[in-house]
């Protein structure tokens, strides 16, 4: 990639939009920070802007944290706002370079207050109303055979990345999967199909441990059903757990949020991105 932005004139340096993202999430690239493809549709970038920008929101880190967290989450809506923009997208992609001066990034933005005329908050009952559509949809049966493909049969990444399951749901799953290649619809992995008892042991056993700590902090902490409480069960649980419920709300905003467009599909996610 050719283009890093423009540095500010004179002794002091100001890092470009570029170099900010190789600075907090490893990579130059617009696309890398928020987790999406290259050739990513408008509402797949949207829901990739959402899915990472969750993980890094202010609101949802201890106070040490906060300063990252906010910088972070202002780069994150500065390479959404450029991606979302036909124009400069299509100077990012043709020439590898980001106009620093141009409307998408204008300084005085406040970025939290754009996130949220973006997303609208999900509650509780969003997500049961999604699970009871969801699941034995032609979408969940897309999506499972899209994780398989996607991660080459490992079940561990499988029941990661599919939404609204738990290990209870792991006997249908495979029963799909097993179907799919029986009708030649995906290809036998070995890491699937041979599979040893011991590794689903320990991902049952996983599962039950995460599933006991879930039910036990919601007790503790008195939750309900609201809104609030949605997001005290998420702020309680560990980053991976967090994750999981990032991709759900993704996914739910995607139906429930402001002008949601329908009939797309999710797309799992690929290997390799965090």
């Amino acid at each position: 990639m050719r283009g890093r932005g423009r540095r500010a004139e004179g002794g002091g340096a100001a890092m470009g939009l570029l170099e900010q993202c190789e600075a907090a999430f490893g990579a130059a690239d617009l696309y890398r920070a928020l987790g999406v493809r290259r050739g990513a549709s408008p509402e797949e970038i949207r829901r990739g802007y959402h899915r990472a920008s969750l993980r890094v929101h202010p609101d949802r880190v201890p106070p040490e944290e906060k300063e990252e967290a906010t910088r972070r989450f202002q780069i994150l809506g500065k390479a959404y706002a450029v991606l979302s923009d036909a124009e400069q997208r299509a100077l990012y992609d043709e020439q590898g370079t980001v106009d620093e001066e141009g409307e998408a990034l204008r300084a005085e933005r406040d970025w939290q207050e754009y996130w949220r005329l973006l997303f609208k908050k999900i509650t509780v009952k969003d997500i049961e109303d999604f699970e009871k559509t969801y699941k034995d949809s032609e979408q969940e049966l897309a999506d499972i055979k899209a994780a398989y493909v996607d991660f080459e049969g490992d079940m561990d990444k499988i029941m990661e990345s599919v939404l609204c399951v738990d290990y209870t749901d792991e006997p249908r799953i495979r029963k799909i999967i097993e179907k799919a290649i029986d009708c030649k619809e995906v290809p036998s992995y070995k890491a699937f199909v041979k599979e040893s008892k011991q590794k689903v042991m320990a991902r049952k056993r996983r599962a039950e441990k995460e599933a006991r700590e879930a039910e036990k902090s919601k007790q503790e902490l008195g939750l309900g059903d609201g809104e609030d409480d949605l997001k005290a069960l998420i702020q309680s649980r560990n980053k991976d757990r967090k994750k999981e419920m990032d991709d759900l709300l993704s996914h739910l905003e995607a139906k429930y949020g402001n002008n949601p467009k329908k009939g797309g599909r999710k797309t799992a996610a690929k290997k390799g991105k965090k």
